[in-house]
């Protein structure tokens, strides 16, 4: 399945309804600590502003949004975008390919559980993407679940039509944005009652 075929699919699937599901799930504590974390380093550092790709929902962009930060959300269905910006949050429809900003806008990029649909073939186009709208010394938190290699639509999704996914090990998600970023850390999380990790990378440019 190619980029084109997959965003398609996604738009269809985070529908109106998938979105107001989403919006009424509470985060996992797990979650809530790598996002504080990373809020922790950025403010340390002094970064300013940050877009969030796949922002879904905007629950994340509001919370970088009330710690202070100059925040921008993009994502690939009108109706999250709808919701981010009913949170009063600026918000886009763009997909990752589709990325409209001037190159080095940003200080900071966070990517929640995202990139996990983009194929694998197109992910070093998409990770290329993503560094060129960084500062140089920015930083891009990188979020999906893993720790094998899987790939295709996931028949047993709940969302209409299923989705697309894909999945890497460990040692490919290191090998892959090698290229792009400096790894500043490398989490593999183990996530209770599930044969996934959760792999959580903060990137340098």
């Amino acid at each position: 399945m190619d980029y084109q075929q997959v965003t398609t699919l996604l738009q269809e699937a985070y529908s109106r309804e998938s979105a107001s599901k989403r919006n009424q799930t509470k985060k996992e504590d797990w979650k809530v600590a790598e996002r504080q974390d990373f809020l922790d380093l950025l403010q340390r550092e002094g970064k300013q502003a940050l877009l969030e790709v796949g922002a879904g929902t905007g629950t994340d962009g509001l919370f970088f949004q009330q710690q202070g930060l100059r925040v921008v959300c993009t994502d690939l269905s009108p109706a999250m975008v709808e919701l981010c910006r009913e949170k009063g949050l600026e918000a886009h429809v763009m997909d990752f390919l589709g990325l409209d900003f001037p190159s080095a806008s940003f200080d900071a990029i966070y990517a929640l559980n995202c990139l996990l649909h983009v194929p694998t073939k197109d992910l070093p186009s998409v990770l290329e993407k993503l560094r060129d709208l960084l500062r140089p010394g920015g930083l891009f938190f990188l979020g999906v679940y893993g720790g094998d290699e899987q790939e295709g639509v996931r028949e047993e999704d709940w969302h209409i039509p299923p989705r697309f996914f894909a999945h890497h090990t460990d040692e490919f998600m290191r090998q892959a944005v090698s290229p792009f970023f400096e790894i500043v850390s490398f989490k593999s999380i183990s996530i209770t009652n599930s044969d996934w990790r959760f792999q959580s990378l903060v990137l340098r440019r």
